[in-house]
C-alpha cells in the first residue's frame, strides 16, 4: 500500500505498539501534525520542547517501552537536546522524531533550519536525516530497533518537509534489520562464565554493585537469587534502585558520593567486587586511585565500551545482565560469611547514630523528615516516584524506602533540572493505576513549572511535592563545605505556590512544621488529583555523607554526631568528619 511520509510515520509507530506520544508542533513538522488526525495515538502537547523528551523518558523507564517524542525543526529539535542527552547517559530507549526543512533548502540556513543530525551526534545512539521517502519505512523501523535492543538509548529520526509530502509503497512488516555491525552481544562466553563462579565462590568479603542494567534488563529475579544463593550483600547506585526490595535484609542501598557511610565502607573492604549492569561512574568511586584497593573486580555489562573503561575489571564479562546471570547461578555456592555481616553490622550501627530524623530539637522541618513521612504513608501503596536533581533527590534515595521494582526515576548520568515533573507526565501515561509522585525542588521545579498546564489538560493526577528552601540547594552545600560558604547566586525566590497552582486550576496545600506534614500528605493522597503540596522546608540542612570530588570513598564528610537544629538557623556543619 502507498503512504505519504507522514502517513508512514504514524503508522510506523502503531506497529511499534505506541500510544501515547509527547511534542509540540511547528512548519516543518506540520504535515506529520495533519496525519496525526487520522490516527488513534493520544499525543500530549507539553509546554516546551525538552519537557517532551523528558516525559518519553519518564514513559520508556515506567513502561519498559520506547518513549516517543516530536518537535518541528531549529529551535523545536534543539530544545529537545537535554533531554536526549539525558536519555544517552541513563540508558533509555527514546525515538526523537523532528520535522526539517525541505530537503533542496538543506545546508542554506533557510529559515528555522538547524543540522539537528550533526549537534545530536554525540547524545545519541544513531540519528538519521531522512532526504528520500522510500528510505523512511526501513529508518523508522531501524530506529526502534536500535533504541530498545542492546545497551538502549535515544534516537532521532530528522524528517525533510517534503518527505513528509511524498508517497511510498509501504510494508512495515516485511522490512529485514541488516545492521552491518551492530550486534548486541547478549551470552557470556563459559570460561568467563565458570571463572566469574570460582571468584565468587572462593571470596569471604564480596559486594554486588547493582546498577540499572539490572532493572533495563529486567533481571530482578535472577539478582534476587544470587544474592539469597549466594548470600552476598548488595549496593545498589542510584539508578539501581528498585532492583531488590529495600527492606531484603541483604539490600545495603545507596553507595557513592551521597550513599550510605557503611555500604562505602563495606566496598573499600571487600575482596571481591561483582559490578552488574553498572558503568564505575565517578559518583560511584571517588578517587579511582584509592578505590576498592583490595578487591578483585568482576564487570558484567551489555556495552562492551564499558568493561575496562573507568575501572580495570580482573574479569569482564559483555553480555546481557539476565542471561549471564541465568548462567552464573547454577554454579554459585552459599557461604556463611559471618565475620564479613558482623562488620558490616557494626559499621550500620555507627551511621544510623548519625540519622537526621532522630536529631530535630523542635518541630521545624528539615525536608528529610518530609521524604520519609510520604515514604511511611505509601508504604504498600501502588506508588511511582520521580525526583527532580538535587538535594532531595539525593535524600529520596536515602529516607524513601523503595521496595517495588523501579519505583524510582530520576536523572542520573546528566542530573538535570527540571526533570521531575515532565518525567512523572510520562509515567502516569505509562502506569495509569499508580499513585505518581513528583518530588521536586524549589529551583527545579520553576524549570518546568509550566507543565502545570499539561497536567490539567491532560487531566494527570500526580502528586507534587516541593521541597522549599529558598536556595539551591546541593549548590549551596557545595559552596558551603567546598568554598567557605562563599554563596554565590543560590539564593532563589519563588512564586506563591498556591497560588500558581489555583490559577492553573490545581489543588494546592502548604505545610510548615512536622505537625501538619502527615495531615498535608494524607489529603492529597485522598484527593483525586492532581495536588501540590509546598512544604517550607530548613533551609540550610545538608545531605551526608559526602565524598568531595578527588577523595577517596571512605574519606565521606559526616553528619556531625552532636547536631542541633535551631528556628530558621540551619544545622551545624563543625567536626564533621
Amino acid at each position: 500500500m502507498k503512504r505519504t511520509g507522514s502517513q508512514i510515520v504514524w503508522e510506523s509507530l502503531m506497529r511499534e505498539g505506541i500510544e501515547v506520544v509527547f511534542g509540540y508542533p511547528g512548519g516543518a513538522i506540520m504535515p506529520v501534525y495533519d496525519a496525526l488526525l487520522d490516527y488513534p495515538i493520544h499525543h500530549v502537547l507539553v509546554r516546551h520542547e525538552e519537557n517532551a523528551a523528558f516525559a518519553a523518558d519518564g514513559y520508556a523507564r515506567a513502561s519498559g517501552k520506547v518513549g516517543v517524542c516530536v518537535a518541528t525543526s531549529g529551535p523545536g529539535a534543539t530544545n529537545l537536546v537535554t533531554g536526549l542527552a539525558g536519555a544517552m547517559m541513563d540508558s533509555v530507549p527514546v525515538v526523537a522524531i523532528t520535522g526539517q526543512v525541505a530537503s533542496p533548502l538543506v545546508g542554506t540556513d533557510a529559515f528555522q533550519e538547524t543540522d539537528v543530525t550533526g549537534v545530536t551526534l554525540p547524545i545519541t545512539k544513531h540519528n538519521y536525516l531522512v532526504n528520500q521517502v522510500d528510505e523512511l519505512p526501513h529508518i523508522m523501523k531501524e530506529a526502534f530497533h536500535i533504541a530498545r535492543t542492546g545497551r538502549p538509548g535515544p534516537v532521532l529520526v530528522d524528517v525533510c518537509k517534503d518527505v513528509q509530502f511524498a508517497s511510498t509503497e509501504f510494508d512495515y512488516d516485511a522490512i529485514k534489520m541488516r545492521l552491518r555491525g551492530y550486534r548486541p552481544i547478549n551470552r557470556g562466553a563459559p570460561n568467563q562464565i565458570r571463572q566469574a563462579a570460582a571468584m565468587i565462590n572462593a571470596a569471604e568479603r564480596p559486594v554486588i554493585l547493582a546498577g540499572h542494567g539490572i532493572i533495563l534488563a529486567g533481571a530482578h529475579d535472577e539478582l534476587l537469587a544470587l544474592v539469597e544463593g549466594g548470600n552476598i550483600p548488595v549496593a545498589t547506585t542510584l539508578l539501581g534502585i528498585g532492583c531488590l526490595p529495600e527492606a531484603h535484609p541483604l539490600n545495603l542501598r545507596l553507595m557513592g558520593m551521597h550513599g550510605e557511610a557503611y555500604v562505602n565502607q563495606a566496598v573499600q573492604a571487600a575482596d571481591l567486587l561483582i559490578a552488574l549492569g553498572m558503568r564505575f561512574d565517578d559518583r560511584v568511586t571517588g578517587n579511582l586511585s584509592t578505590y576498592a584497593r583490595n578487591a578483585e573486580i568482576i564487570h558484567v555489562d551489555i556495552d562492551p565500551a564499558e568493561i575496562g573503561k573507568n575501572v580495570i575489571a580482573d574479569l569482564g564479562i559483555v553480555g546481557d545482565v539476565r542471561r549471564v546471570l541465568g548462567q552464573l547461578l547454577p554454579l554459585i555456592e552459599r557461604r556463611p560469611r559471618t565475620a564479613w555481616f558482623a562488620q558490616i553490622a557494626e559499621w550500620r550501627d555507627e551511621a544510623a547514630s548519625r540519622d537526621i530524623l532522630n536529631r530535630a530539637a523542635d518541630d521545624s522541618l528539615p525536608a528529610p523528615y518530609v521524604i520519609s513521612e510520604i515514604s511511611r504513608a505509601t508504604n504498600g501503596a501502588q506508588a511511582t516516584v520521580v525526583t527532580d536533581v538535587g538535594q532531595h533527590q539525593m535524600w529520596v534515595a536515602q529516607y524513601f524506602r523503595h521496595n517495588r521494582r523501579n519505583q524510582l526515576l530520576t536523572s542520573g548520568g546528566l542530573g538535570s533540572m527540571g526533570y521531575g515533573l515532565p518525567a512523572a507526565i510520562g509515567a502516569s501515561f505509562a502506569r495509569p493505576d499508580d499513585e505518581v509522585w513528583a518530588i521536586v525542588g524549589d529551583g527545579g521545579f520553576q524549570m518546568s513549572l509550566p507543565e502545570l498546564a499539561t497536567v490539567m489538560q491532560e487531566r494527570r493526577p500526580i502528586r507534587i511535592a516541593i521541597m522549599r528552601n529558598g536556595y539551591l540547594g546541593m549548590v549551596r552545600q557545595w559552596q558551603e563545605l567546598i568554598h567557605g560558604k562563599r554563596y554565590s547566586e543560590v539564593a532563589i525566590s519563588s512564586p506563591d505556590f498556591l497560588k500558581v497552582a489555583e490559577a492553573y486550576g490545581v489543588l494546592g496545600m502548604r505545610a510548615e512544621t512536622r505537625s501538619q506534614v502527615a495531615e498535608v500528605i494524607a489529603e492529597a493522597r485522598s484527593t483525586p488529583g492532581p495536588v501540590l503540596m509546598d512544604f517550607v522546608v530548613e533551609r540550610e540542612v545538608n545531605v551526608y555523607p559526602m565524598v568531595q570530588p578527588g577523595r577517596a570513598l571512605h574519606d565521606m564528610v559526616r553528619r556531625p554526631v552532636e547536631e542541633k537544629i535551631g528556628a530558621g538557623g540551619g544545622w551545624q556543619t563543625a567536626n564533621c568528619k
